[in-house]
C-alpha cells in the first residue's frame, strides 16, 4: 500500500514479460487487500445530467470509448497454480454491466429523490460477482430535485485509486470547443529551490529539531496504528455501536452538497487545501452527529481511518500518460494510510467552526510530516508476503516482533 510496493508490482510484470492485450498480469499488493475474503471495497461515483438521458448509444460507447481504457476493465481477478491473483483478460458482455433500473412513473423529484438515495443504499450493500469484470454501470432516467437523469458507477477498488479512475473518466470526455484536442488542466506550481541553501551549514542544523520532530512523530505514529489495528479499541458511541456483526446490517446513503465556492472561501481564509477543508467539514459533522441532537458536547475516543495520497504529482495525467512504461505517475492505487484520532469539539468551536476546521487541518499535517504512512505500507507487505492478503488475528504474534524491527530502523533512518 506504498509507492515500493506498486514499484514492485510494476517491476514484476516487467520481468514476466507479460503482454496486457494477451495474457495475465499479477495483482498489486493494495489490489489483493481490497478483493479479500475479510475485505471487499468498491468508488461509487454519481454523475448529474442536466438533460434527460438516452440510455441507446450506452453499450457501444462503453465497448469503443471505456473498455480500451485499460485492460482491467475487462479482465477477471484469478488465481493461478501458485495461488497468486492475476488479472485475466476476458470477453466481456457489456449488457450483464449496464443496469436500468424502474421506479413508479409519474412522481414528482422529491420523491425521485428518495428512491434514488434507497436504490444508491441498495447496490452499495451489494457485492460485485466475482466471474466478470469488476464495475457495473447504473442509468437513472428520472428527474430528482438536482438533475433530469443520472449516470451512477460502481467499480471495485483493485482496478485503480481516485487519481487512476478519475483519469478513466476524464478520457470519455472532450471539449467542447475542439474535440480533437486533449483534455489539459492547471498545474501545481511549487516555489523554487535553492541549491546553495541546502548546502549551508547554518540551514542544516536550524533543521536539526525539525528532523528530530519528524523522526518522534514517525515512531508515535506507527506505534499508534499498530495499536488501534490491534488492541485499542474506540469508545462506544452514536457511530460505534460494538456489536457484533455490525459490517452486515443494512446501511443508508446520505447526501449533502456543499458549495465550491465557499469551500474556496474558506480555503483562502486558513491557507489550506480543499482537502484539508473537506476533512474538517466531515470531522465537524461528525462531531456533531456524535451530540445526538443535544448540546452536550462528547469527548469520546473515536478514530478515522484517513487515506494519504503518496503520488508526487503536480497536475492532471491522462490515462496514455499513466500506463506508459516507468510513467510518472502510474496507474493503480498509490496511497497509505493512518489512524487519525478525531478532535474533540469544544464549546468555541461550536460556534465558530473554522476552528475546528483549523484545528483538524493541523492534525493532518502533522501526520503528513511524518514518516508512518510508508512504514505502515511496507509492514502490510510483509504481512502478505508472509500470509497472503486472507489474514487473521493470530498472525500478528508474529507481526509484532517485524513492527519492533521496522521501527528502530524508522527511527535511525530518519
Amino acid at each position: 500500500m506504498n509507492i515500493g510496493s506498486e514499484a514492485q508490482y510494476r517491476n514484476m510484470v516487467k520481468e514476466l514479460n507479460v503482454d496486457e492485450g494477451e495474457s495475465s498480469e499479477p495483482v498489486s499488493p493494495t489490489g489483493q487487500y481490497f478483493n479479500s475474503s475479510v475485505l471487499s471495497i468498491c468508488v461509487l461515483a454519481v454523475l448529474d445530467s442536466d438533460n434527460p438521458i438516452d440510455d441507446s448509444p450506452a453499450l457501444a460507447l462503453l465497448k469503443d470509448v471505456f473498455l480500451p481504457i485499460n485492460p482491467r476493465f475487462c479482465s477477471l481477478m484469478v488465481k493461478d497454480e501458485n495461488g497468486v491473483k492475476q488479472w485475466k483478460k476476458v470477453e466481456v458482455k457489456l449488457e450483464d454491466h449496464v443496469n436500468i433500473p424502474n421506479f413508479p412513473p409519474g412522481l414528482s423529484p422529491a420523491s425521485y429523490d428518495n428512491h434514488l438515495s434507497n436504490y444508491l443504499s441498495k447496490i452499495a450493500m451489494e457485492q460485485l460477482p466475482h466471474n466478470r469484470p469488476l464495475w457495473n454501470i447504473h442509468i437513472i432516467k428520472y428527474p430528482t430535485s438536482n438533475a433530469a437523469g443520472n449516470l451512477i458507477f460502481k467499480l471495485h477498488h483493485s482496478l485503480g485509486d481516485g487519481f487512476s479512475l478519475m483519469g478513466a473518466l476524464l478520457s470519455c470526455l472532450q471539449r467542447t470547443d475542439n474535440p480533437s484536442v486533449p483534455l489539459t488542466f492547471p498545474s501545481l506550481t511549487s516555489a523554487p529551490t535553492t541549491t546553495s541553501l541546502s548546502l549551508n551549514t547554518n540551514c542544516i542544523f536550524k533543521n536539526i529539531p525539525n528532523v528530530l520532530w519528524s523522526a518522534f512523530n514517525t515512531v508515535s505514529d506507527f506505534g499508534w496504528s499498530l495499536l488501534k489495528s490491534s488492541y485499542v479499541e474506540d469508545d462506544i458511541s452514536l457511530i460505534r455501536s460494538g456489536g457484533p456483526g455490525v459490517e452486515f446490517k443494512p446501511i443508508v446513503v446520505s447526501t449533502m452538497t456543499f458549495s465550491l465556492d465557499h469551500i474556496k472561501q474558506i480555503k483562502t481564509k486558513l491557507g489550506v487545501t480543499i482537502n484539508d477543508v473537506i476533512t474538517g467539514i466531515i470531522f465537524f459533522g461528525t462531531r456533531l452527529y456524535m451530540q445526538g441532537g443535544s448540546n452536550k458536547l462528547n469527548s469520546e475516543n473515536s478514530t478515522a481511518l484517513v487515506l494519504l495520497n503518496t503520488r508526487n504529482i503536480g497536475g492532471y495525467k491522462s490515462v496514455k500518460e499513466m500506463v506508459k512504461p516507468d510513467p510518472e505517475s502510474a496507474w493503480g492505487n498509490q496511497f497509505g494510510f493512518l489512524h487519525v484520532s478525531l478532535p474533540e469539539l469544544t464549546t468555541v468551536e461550536s460556534c465558530k467552526p473554522l476552528d475546528f476546521v483549523w484545528k483538524a487541518q493541523k492534525l493532518i499535517q502533522r501526520k503528513r510530516n511524518s514518516r508512518a504512512v510508508f512504514l505502515t505500507g511496507q509492514l502490510l507487505e510483509c504481512l502478505r508476503k508472509f500470509t497472503g492478503p486472507e489474514w487473521n488475528e493470530w498472525h500478528w504474534l508474529i507481526i509484532q516482533l517485524k513492527a519492533c524491527i521496522l521501527w528502530w530502523s524508522a527511527y535511525l533512518r530518519v
